[in-house]
This record gives structure tokens, sequence and C-alpha cells, in this order.
């Protein structure tokens, strides 16, 4: 058994799209209109047959007390592995990126966290000695 999709919840499809490619890099490996909405995931470049990343409208009732819940208490909808934290954070930094946590040691990672601007914050790990 393998994590074929994982999702995170976005305010509006087309402003994630813009930020999960355009700012973090990934690309689109599926846009599929499905009603108002589309099917829509993004892949790591690094594995584009890897674990893809639905982008998944926050329609339903339950999701925006969820999310502003998770964001009210400083956790994140979703995680990213990076190699060099401090190298990505200055360079989502200079992007315009707005961070929740500048990088800093945690047991064994480096961890940053990142508002996605569309309703969530988005945590990123370097793993230490990888």
């Amino acid at each position: 058994m393998r994590i074929y999709v994982s999702s995170v919840f976005v305010d509006d499809q087309s402003k994630a799209l813009d930020f999960y490619t355009r700012l973090l890099g990934f690309r689109v490996k599926n846009d599929v209109p499905v009603g108002e909405h589309r099917w829509l995931t993004v892949v790591s470049p690094e594995d584009p047959d890897g674990t893809e990343l639905l982008l998944e409208p926050s329609d339903h009732p339950a999701v925006k007390p969820y999310k502003a819940a998770l964001v009210e208490d400083g956790i994140p909808a979703t995680s990213f592995q990076v190699d060099d934290i401090d190298s990505e954070y200055d360079r989502l930094v200079s992007l315009g990126v707005s961070f929740a946590r500048e990088p800093m040691d945690a047991g064994p990672v480096r961890m940053a966290v990142l508002d996605d601007t569309c309703g969530n914050l988005v945590q990123l790990i370097q793993m230490k000695g990888a």
C-alpha cells in the first residue's frame, strides 16, 4: 500500500495553483474540471510519479472552522521536506512569502512554517545530517 494523494484545503484553487507552482516549485500533475471546481494536483519535480498533493476546495462547512483552528494554534496543514531549509527560506522570503516561524532547530530536524496565502500554514523540514 502506498500514499497516492494527500489533500490540503485551499480557499481559492487558482491562487493556490500559482503559489504551489510558481513559488514553491511544484508541477501540475492533474487539472481536470469537476463542476465549478477542479481535480487539481501538484507533484514534486524531483518525484513526478510520487505522491500528489490535491489542492482541495474549502467549500465543505466543516473546513473553515477546522482551518481557522489550525492556524490559530499554529498547526501546519501539511509538511514538505527540503534539502537546505536556510537557503529555501531565503529564496521564498525574496519572493515575498510570509513565514509564521523562521528556521529553527527542533530535535532531529530544522523547521520553518510559512503561510500559503490560501488559509493554511505549511511546515518545511530539513532532516539534520541528511
